[in-house]
């Protein structure tokens, strides 16, 4: 058995590797192979702790475990007392754009923050109101007032210039309307005002899409747009920092919509905010501020469209040349993925199996030397040096299982025999390899 799994834990892990996708909840129980780049994280949240920014590229094929790796930092950043937040680049959610789409990664962003009480996202509320009762605590502290007259209307002035004074001094730009709809926040949270307290979350998580609505609501002229989304996560770091959190980390999947972004021009914007933000961290410039990115080969390497292609990135980010597959450096921006060896899906599959029978309380007759006979007929299959991702090969053999487990009388070798591999690579990349040689 699989020590301190959860039932719930269990289930999002075979649903979602069934589904193809990397599970939230109970990843820390699949984890194999991946210790150096684990210890490494570690070492980096530890200087991110102290006041450094970092920006990591994770890169990998397609399927060879890049979303698992940054759900995996997420699970490492919040027992180190971070906040997490994740998003997907897709064609409606971009670094820069003029047309809504950076604005729609940003509120992506803020939908998902993450604490270690709510590991599976929308914190962002409890982190506002755990903030006012820190300013509510100081500020009685203060002016000698017993904490439960604090909140009394005669003394609303105190409070309001406790959090202006705080949000002048965290922020950089956007100050004061960032002041304002933190205010307006706490009356409602006072009061009870439901309606704007909403208000001022939409303000926050950049949901205002006219600055007369905005107006309306919360009498504030600015909101929070494609041009200075990116200064409002500067000035939540530093507020969530204030409260006592090591810092803010931030990871951003699916690059490669970066690399399909089909004009050259908006391409090249969209990687020099990426340029942007890796002099920021690296400069000293933000602090505390921990940004990881996941894409492919070409996503980096192509020098037509890719990472590659702006040159100012492709100084900064070529690899370290003394590195080798088994010499790694951890400490450089991009961590290249490597696969997982035969051992390390062995006892991948191992620990599968065991969960996959805990979550369906069964026993499915399988055992160690029927899951090496499955590997080697994967890994014997044509196309397999190619194409075989670790996503494939878990979820043939977690479909297996669940056939087994409906149909004890099958012959689990003849369904071994087959398994089929195919090449999971988006049509549009393949193409665009054709195109290329």
């Amino acid at each position: 058995m699989i020590e301190n799994l959860k039932p719930k834990e269990a289930t999002a892990i075979i649903n979602s590797l069934i589904g193809g996708v990397v599970p939230k909840i109970g990843i820390q129980h699949i984890t194999v192979g991946r210790s150096e780049e684990i210890d490494a994280v570690v070492a980096a949240l530890e200087d991110v702790k102290n006041g450094h920014s970092m920006v990591k590229f994770w890169i990998g094929d397609f399927g060879s475990g890049k979303s698992f790796i940054l759900h995996l930092l997420n699970t490492v950043a919040l027992k180190q007392k971070f906040v997490v937040a994740k998003a997907d680049f897709t064609p409606d959610n971009r670094l820069y754009a003029n047309d809504g789409k950076g604005l729609a990664l940003y509120s992506a962003i803020m939908d998902n923050i993450s604490i270690q009480t709510k590991p599976e996202g929308g914190a962002l509320p409890t982190l506002l109101e755990k903030w006012i009762e820190q300013v509510l605590t100081k500020t009685a502290e203060e002016n000698q007032l017993p904490l439960h007259s604090i909140r009394d209307e005669a003394n609303l002035p105190l409070v309001q210039n406790a959090i202006m004074k705080t949000i002048n001094e965290l922020s950089d730009a956007g100050g004061f309307d960032f002041g304002t709809v933190v205010l307006k926040y706490y009356q409602a949270y006072i009061s009870g005002d439901d309606m704007l307290r909403r208000s001022a979350l939409k303000w926050l998580k950049g949901e205002y899409s006219t600055r007369t609505e905005a107006r309306q609501d919360l009498g504030v002229r600015e909101i929070i747009n494609d041009l200075n989304y990116y200064d409002m996560l500067k000035n939540f770091t530093r507020l969530f920092v204030s409260m006592g959190y090591s810092g803010f980390m931030i990871n951003l999947d699916e690059a490669i919509n970066l690399y399909k972004i089909s004009t050259a021009a908006m391409r090249e914007k969209n990687y020099e905010k990426i340029l942007s933000i890796y002099n920021d961290c690296f400069q000293g410039k933000v602090s505390n501020l921990f940004f990881n990115f996941a894409g492919t080969f070409e996503f980096l390497q192509n020098e037509r469209r890719g990472l590659f292609s702006y040159n100012a990135l492709k100084t900064r980010l070529e690899t370290n040349k003394f590195e080798t597959a088994g010499i790694r450096d951890f400490a450089q921006p991009v961590i290249r993925l490597l696969p997982l060896d035969n051992n390390e899906i062995f006892v991948l599959l191992k620990k599968l199996k065991l969960i996959f029978d805990f979550n369906y309380k069964t026993e499915i007759n399988i055992n160690d030397d029927d899951i090496l006979s499955f590997m080697e007929e994967m890994f014997n299959k044509p196309g397999a040096d190619e194409f075989l991702t670790p996503r494939e090969v878990i979820r043939d053999f977690l479909n297996i299982l669940n056939i087994l487990r409906q149909n004890p009388d099958l012959d689990k070798n003849r369904l071994f025999s087959q398994v089929q591999i195919s090449d999971e690579r988006p049509d549009d990349l393949i193409l665009d390899g054709i195109e290329e040689l």
